[in-house]
């Protein structure tokens, strides 16, 4: 599968990049780990053999930089994405320009395969900044690499995950949970079932264009996550329904602070229900057995619970 072949992962330090470092390392791939940081990702090295896995400095949004990082790659994986704008343009940047850039480079230096990690969602006519820009980002790299694979993951939950280790942390210090767009459906699917649809997609011929959704077998409403998360950490915390209208007031506030916990920006998108296209490939096309919540992550949350609880062993 791997061989002496390179792979070249923009973002693999992150939550969802060292998963599939992890996999590419195992399939018997040299990874060059491409990151603003080097220094940070050196946790990656023990994922494989002795000098398998490089970290290199790279800035996504330097063409020079990237340039040097895809350098004789045969495979490249760009998992570069934001959730907030730190200056106003920053996700056409990131997740359009940049992107395309990469497909560019990666066309010029030969890769044989380019997966590009989007989000369910991209639309080039969502009233959402960040979705156009997913939506720009996924054309830019298919008009420069038209045989790309695009991966579009709904929420991915995972032990260091910022969805339900949020929440789970809310729902354990506060009296309450503020509910916002409780009627918005989200299908989450695991980290290790996006990293294994990566490597899937790098052991099968992609049609021009094609695009995988990938969502697990779970569709519940950001108020039954609540719910969920809450009785999985054995707390009973007050569910406050947030009307948009002050929501929107909160959110103003809060993305002027740093974190930049909620934005305006990010409503638009939880107006939406975040599920996967039926009429799209996903997990079952690329043989991934789906990983249900009830799964996985009461483990990870059990950080969360009361002293002397126990995993309900009956979710």
């Amino acid at each position: 599968m791997g061989g002496d072949r390179l792979a070249t992962v923009f973002g693999g330090s992150g939550f969802i990049g060292r998963q599939i470092v992890q996999l590419l390392a195992a399939a018997g791939y040299s990874v060059r780990v491409a990151v603003r940081r080097p220094d940070a990702a050196q946790f990656l090295l023990p994922m494989g053999n002795v000098g398998q896995i490089q970290p290199v400095r790279a800035a996504i949004t330097d063409p020079a930089s990237v340039r040097n990082a895809v350098q004789g790659a045969d495979v490249v994986i760009n998992l570069i994405g934001i959730l907030a704008e730190q200056r106003p343009g920053d996700f056409m940047r990131i997740q359009a320009d940049a992107a395309g850039s990469v497909a560019r480079e990666a066309t010029a230096a030969g890769a044989r395969h380019l997966v590009q990690l989007s989000a369910i969602g991209a639309d080039p006519t969502s009233p959402s900044a960040y979705a156009r820009s997913k939506a720009a980002g996924e054309q830019a790299v298919l008009a420069a690499f038209p045989r790309a694979a695009i991966l579009r993951p709904s929420i991915v939950f995972g032990p260091d995950d910022a969805f339900f280790n949020r929440f789970a942390a809310m729902a354990a210090s506060l009296p309450f949970l503020p509910v916002i767009h409780g009627a918005t459906k989200f299908q989450p699917v695991f980290v290790g079932d996006v990293a294994a649809s990566v490597m899937a997609v790098l052991d099968r011929p992609t049609a021009p264009g094609e695009i995988f959704e990938l969502g697990g077998p779970d569709i519940l409403t950001m108020r039954d996550l609540m719910v969920w998360i809450a009785r999985t950490i054995h707390r009973t915390p007050w569910l406050l329904a947030i009307p948009d209208r002050l929501a929107a007031l909160q959110a103003s506030v809060l993305e002027r602070l740093p974190g930049k916990m909620l934005t305006r920006d990010q409503l638009l998108l939880l107006a939406r229900d975040n599920v996967v296209d039926p009429t799209r490939p996903g997990l079952a096309e690329l043989g991934v057995i789906a990983t249900p919540i009830a799964l996985a992550v009461p483990a990870y949350l059990a950080r969360f619970r009361p002293a002397g609880s126990t995993i309900d062993t009956r979710q």
